[in-house]
Formats: C-alpha cells, sequence, structure tokens
C-alpha cells in the first residue's frame, strides 16, 4: 500500500489535538447536554416495504441494541461515548464486529457479534493498487491495526477543509475562534479570584516615628497585633511615636453582563441556549434545540450506520437503520392533553400510544385505536355511517333521525 493522495495536497495523516477547549466547564456543560440528550435515542434496524409501511426486522442487529452493543457498554453508554468522541476529535469511529454465515441456499450474510467505538490517536489513510482505501489506526498503547475504511462507520463534525475528516484542513478540531474566546473568559474569571484576594489582604501600614533594632520592629508590630485583636469597638489606640496608614483595597470586578456575554457565545458555538443548560426550558426552546443541534446529528447516525453495514442491494430493498428520538421528545402536561385530545379524536393515536404519552405501561387489547363518533372502533365507523345513511334513504321518507 502507499499513502492516500488527496485532492486538497494534504497527507492523510490526522492526529488528535484541540483538547485545551476541556479545561472550560462551559465547554463540558454543553457536550455533556447533547450526549445526554443523544443517549436516549433508540436505534433499531427496519426494513420499509414498497407501500412505505415501516418494519422492525428480528436479527443480531437489533438484538444489540436493544441493551448492549458490546460487552462493556449499555446502548445509553454507547451512545453517550460515540456523541462524546464527535465532540472532542471532530470526527467519530464505529467498528462493527460480525462473522460471516451460510443462510443454508449458499448466500453469505453477515451476523453482527458487537459494535465498538474506536479512539485512536493517529489516522493513515492508505489504498491498494487498485485505489481500495484503508485505515491505518494507531492506539495510545502503540498497537496499530489496518481496516478497510469501508468496514468502519465514520461521524464527522464541520466536514469541511479536508476530503475525508471532520474539523479543518488537516482533519484535527478547528477550535481557534472558541480558544480566544475561552482565554479571554479565563483571564477575566483569573481577576475576579486575585480581587477577591487581594480585599482580605493587607488593609493598613504601621508607620513607627522611630529607629528600632529588628527585635524590637517584632515586638512593636506584636503590640499593635494584639491590641487589633482585644479592641472589640473597632478602634485601635497607638501612642504619638506611631501612624496607621490604611491601604484602600479597591478591585475592580468584572461586569454581569460582560461575564453573560462570553458564557453566550461558548454556548451558540455549541448550539445549547442557557436554559437547555440549566433545564428550565419550555417547548418551543427544547424545540428550537432539537432541530438546530439534535437533529443533525440524528440524521447523521443513521445515514453512517445503514451505509457501513448494508450493501447496496440491502439497501435498494429497504433496509436502513433508524435513530427514534421517542425518548427524547419534551411535552409539557399541557401540550401532552392537548396532543391527546386532537390526535385521539381523529383516530390516529391507540390506547397504548396515549398511554405511554402519559408515561403509563401498555395494557392488554390497548392497540385498539378509538375515534370521537362516540369513540366506538374505527374499523365500525364506516359501517355505522353507512347504515345511518341507508335508514335515511330507504325508508319511504322516514328522517335520518328515525
Amino acid at each position: 500500500m502507499q499513502q492516500a493522495r488527496m485532492l486538497n495536497g494534504y497527507s492523510p495523516i490526522f492526529s488528535q489535538f484541540g483538547e485545551d477547549v476541556f479545561a472550560s466547564d462551559v465547554v463540558q456543560m454543553c457536550i455533556d447536554v447533547i450526549a445526554t440528550e443523544c443517549s436516549k435515542l433508540q436505534p433499531k434496524h427496519i426494513r420499509i416495504d414498497n407501500d412505505g409501511m415501516q418494519h422492525i426486522v428480528k436479527g443480531s442487529i437489533n438484538r444489540l441494541f436493544k441493551f448492549a452493543p458490546n460487552e462493556l457498554m449499555t446502548t445509553r453508554d454507547f451512545l453517550e461515548k460515540v456523541i462524546w468522541l464527535l465532540y472532542t476529535n471532530y470526527n467519530s469511529f464505529i467498528y462493527p464486529m460480525y462473522v460471516i454465515k451460510d443462510d443454508g441456499r449458499g448466500n453469505k450474510t453477515r451476523e453482527y457479534t458487537g459494535f465498538y467505538p474506536l479512539n485512536p490517536t493517529v489516522v493513515t489513510f492508505l489504498q491498494d493498487k487498485t485505489n481500495k482505501l484503508f485505515m491505518e489506526m494507531s492506539f495510545g498503547n502503540g498497537d496499530k491495526y489496518t481496516l478497510a475504511y469501508s468496514d468502519v462507520i465514520h461521524l464527522r463534525k464541520k466536514f469541511s477543509g479536508n476530503d475525508i475528516m471532520g474539523g479543518g484542513a488537516l482533519g484535527t478540531p478547528d477550535n481557534k475562534a472558541l480558544l480566544k474566546v475561552l482565554s479571554i473568559n479565563d483571564a477575566l474569571m483569573q481577576g475576579l479570584e486575585k480581587g477577591m484576594k487581594a480585599s482580605l489582604q493587607v488593609r493598613g501600614i504601621i508607620k513607627v516615628n522611630t529607629m528600632l533594632e529588628s527585635d524590637d520592629q517584632k515586638e512593636e508590630r506584636e503590640r499593635f497585633e494584639q491590641k487589633m485583636a482585644d479592641s472589640k469597638s473597632g478602634i485601635v489606640p497607638i501612642d504619638l511615636k506611631s501612624d496607621y496608614i490604611p491601604i484602600e483595597a479597591n478591585p475592580k470586578l468584572i461586569d454581569k453582563d460582560t461575564l453573560e456575554f462570553l458564557d453566550r457565545k461558548v454556548l451558540r458555538h455549541y448550539g445549547v441556549s442557557a436554559a437547555i443548560l440549566s433545564g428550565d426550558f419550555n417547548d418551543e426552546q427544547y424545540q428550537a434545540f432539537y432541530e438546530k443541534t439534535l437533529e443533525p446529528i440524528l440524521i447523521s447516525l443513521g445515514q453512517a450506520f445503514s451505509k457501513t453495514i448494508f450493501t447496496p442491494r440491502e439497501l435498494d430493498v429497504g433496509n436502513e437503520i433508524v435513530f427514534y428520538q421517542k425518548e427524547m421528545m419534551y411535552l409539557s402536561t399541557k401540550a401532552k392533553m392537548d396532543l391527546l385530545k386532537t390526535a385521539g379524536e381523529q383516530g390516529l393515536l391507540s390506547d397504548n400510544q396515549k398511554l405511554a404519552l402519559l408515561g403509563y405501561p401498555p395494557i392488554p387489547g390497548g392497540e385498539k385505536r378509538t375515534m370521537s363518533l362516540n369513540y366506538i372502533d374505527v374499523n365500525l365507523a364506516n359501517a355505522y355511517q353507512m347504515s345511518k345513511k341507508n335508514i335515511g334513504t330507504d325508508g319511504g321518507g322516514q328522517n335520518e333521525q328515525e
């Protein structure tokens, strides 16, 4: 193999860098909110038929996605790890492990045994004589492994200047703009800390108007400190040979608006509002957070997993990985009741779906749907209306009331 050649002229060798920004508590809180929300996703292997209906496929993929994609992580842990790696390195690699099996009809199929997030320190892209792309990954313990790029799920953030990797032109996180804001914020916070300490340090100078030896100076200082300790009125008496010169401590503290302005710049960088960060948000604020920040991640996850896991033929017949966000959707109690009223009256929700929306478990027979025609079974609504119509037209002048 030889190094793959990129159209932009850069050698495709990438190393992780840019962890400086994670010294900021605001940065860590922003990423933690995004990763925590994404950990609520429910990945599913589905197949879409010709009528556009989705069917859950029974197989190894859904078995792994249900509880534990690998032996070290639950599904929630797995998703949180993937998102943290994505925001830390602007690239996230997942290796789907599988074994080849014969289905008994001569067809070879993949049975997946685990999905593993990878955290290489250096990635070198190689290509063979047929121009097939490979990844040589070096890890922290010194091990190196070479895998076909088509066998690795690759998620990218800010995919711009580089042909393969997310981030800047070198395939590493480009945090220059963010680091400027964080450095200013850090300088202000250090100034605030020093200002507070300065206000609690030396408050004055005692000037002794005579020449004293070292031992005499020490004795005079101790005598003055004793007077301060003994004073209950806050007034310290001194004699004619001593003068007390107070030092005015007036530290300049940073105003609230400046600090909030810097925090908002960091929050906007990650697409997280102050309300989302504090957890004190309403429906509209969460919906904006979902559409701006979370939804692009959902789309990227589904497309990257589907592209790698399935062959072109399997994709053609409707196989797909979908990350359902049911647990991620936030609705207030009033919004839930409005949704139940509107969707329930149209017969769009089953009884179990209504219970799930309110946080209750399903009940036997709860798959039945009712609508607002005296809340009868949806399947009987058309027959009921037709029978009413026949009474009005076939009765020889009898009205519909009869």
